[in-house]
């Protein structure tokens, strides 16, 4: 079985790290202005972008097949439920 692997352009490295850079900008500037009851959305908004980003193209998920794709999901809903747990212990105690 021969495993075959899909060569990135560095342009796409380019490009990412660009957006990476934005995406930081952004952070910040966000971090200056007020928000009100947006300020968890907003700086959550950016974070799952960067993240995606990161994930799509430095871990190579894009290019995967089905299966790892699935399983990068899943590991995500894992944590998912992993912090919806302990978010309910903790508010419970209060």
């Amino acid at each position: 079985m021969t495993m075959t692997h899909h060569i990135v352009p560095v342009k796409t490295y380019a490009l990412v790290f660009a957006a990476l850079l934005a995406l930081l900008a952004l952070t910040v500037a966000a971090a200056h202005i007020e928000h009100g009851v947006l300020n968890l959305l907003v700086g959550l908004s950016i974070a799952f972008s960067k993240a995606a980003l990161i994930v799509l193209f430095f871990m190579h998920i894009r290019y995967n097949t089905f299966v790892i794709r699935m399983a990068a999901v899943a590991g995500v809903l894992w944590l998912a439920i992993l912090m919806t747990l302990t978010m309910s212990d903790y508010l419970t105690r209060m």
